[in-house]
């Protein structure tokens, strides 16, 4: 289903299989390291697919003159008596941005939702984002609880330091086994060639000499 606002050119569809690359790539764009470490961390191919795959009626893509402008990903959960609605990724071109897109990518989602039987909306997003709590804000979403990721650099770990000399060490003893010569069989030489051969000369002389 497409939907479209006489005023403007944005048009709001469901994701299809062709949109997975160019969202990846947009979300990559929007959700970097150094902006958002978390969304950074979580974002991947995957997350598209995955929800393309499960939850494609709550998967949406805007777009203007065949341009991807945004897209909107999201999923229903259903705890006992509960059913929620939760966005999980929102995200607007630079280029589209502060043209309504953000807004009719969540209306339209809230929409479906709604009708499926969601009683309860749920996002989340960066703290340092703003710009998006501000938007969620202005739409509706409130009561907001912060959720504290703690993290740890492994590289300073006892245990990664044990590692890491084990595989330097196990690297120098593969090394030293490759530059060793290999132990070649000695050829044998003209005496060794009689030994062998002079039994069966003498035990052709003994037949030959031995009395009948």
């Amino acid at each position: 289903m497409t939907n479209y606002d006489g005023n403007d050119t944005i048009y709001v569809r469901e994701l299809g299989i062709d949109d997975i690359a160019p969202i990846y790539h947009l979300g990559e764009e929007l959700f970097t390291s150094d902006l958002y470490p978390y969304l950074y961390r979580t974002w991947d191919e995957w997350e598209v697919i995955g929800l393309y795959n499960t939850d494609a009626e709550y998967c949406l893509v805007a777009e203007t003159d065949g341009e991807l402008a945004g897209f909107i990903l999201g999923t229903i959960i259903t705890k006992t008596s509960w059913t929620y609605g939760y966005i999980l990724w929102l995200g607007v071109s630079p280029k589209f941005q502060r043209r309504g897109v953000a807004d009719k990518l969540v209306d339209k989602v809230v929409s479906r939702m709604i009708e499926d039987g969601a009683r309860f909306m749920l996002v989340d997003t960066d703290p340092t984002n703003t710009s998006a709590l501000k938007f969620f804000n202005r739409k509706g979403f409130g009561n907001v609880r912060q959720h504290i990721f703690l993290s740890m650099n492994l590289s300073k770990h006892e245990l990664y330091g044990r590692l890491i000399d084990y595989e330097h060490q196990k690297a120098e003893r593969a090394g030293y086994r490759r530059s060793r010569p290999a132990i070649r069989a000695r050829k044998p030489d003209s005496a060794a060639n009689e030994i062998i051969l002079n039994p069966l000369v003498k035990s052709q002389t003994n037949e030959e000499e031995s009395p009948i």
